[in-house]
């Protein structure tokens, strides 16, 4: 339940024209969107398919998951995996900061802004239900909108490297979201049988 619609409408706006300012692009329907804005956009979506009871905390968090990504480049740091963790640890506490200041300007109170900072900063365990349900969404986002185009693009992989890479994506969420993936979202038809059956063995293990 939103408690403060003309608050959160505006904790949303502001994360809206933020990851509007990012030069990359990608198209969807027939029109260029900035490509963090429409990331944050299918994340709320996909939210209110998978948890439409979803707290006010969870609903910004998700809108906010990737808020101005762009400015931390992965080309920054070290092409290794230590590198690869050092940015991730960083675009956190970034997409963090961002949040808590967006938050107060809206009037938030200091436990709600704090909520969504450590659900954007990962500082929660995966015990904790609505983080749970935030990484749910993030994979579910991927496979449907994003996985198609990770494929593509990395046509150096074979089968086995997409299937340890699915593997451990699918580690990382709950009983209800590797059902969602094979009844909720749309998959990318030629991946859609990989996926399920990677699915169908992860639940029988």
């Amino acid at each position: 339940m939103i408690l403060n619609a003309v608050r959160f409408d505006q904790a949303i706006a502001s994360f809206d024209a933020l990851n509007r300012q990012d030069p990359s692009l990608e198209e969807s329907e027939g029109k260029a969107v900035p490509k963090e804005l429409l990331y944050s956009e299918r994340m709320s979506a996909m939210l209110k398919r998978y948890a439409p009871d979803a707290s006010e905390a969870l609903q910004l968090a998700a809108r906010c998951q990737h808020i101005q990504r762009w400015k931390i480049a992965r080309a920054s740091y070290p092409m290794t995996k230590p590198g690869y963790y050092q940015w991730r640890t960083e675009l956190k506490s970034f997409h963090a900061g961002i949040a808590r200041q967006v938050l107060a300007d809206a009037g938030y109170d200091e436990a709600t802004v704090a909520r969504v900072c450590a659900l954007v900063g990962k500082t929660l365990p995966l015990t904790d239900a609505e983080s749970q349900t935030l990484e749910d969404v993030v994979v579910l986002v991927f496979l449907e909108s994003y996985l198609a185009q990770f494929v593509a693009s990395h046509s150096d992989y074979d089968a086995a490297k997409f299937a340890d890479i699915l593997n451990k994506t699918l580690r990382k969420t709950s009983a209800q979201a590797r059902s969602a993936a094979q009844t909720m979202i749309e998959l990318p038809a030629a991946l859609k049988p990989m996926v399920v059956s990677l699915v169908m063995q992860f639940d029988a293990n």
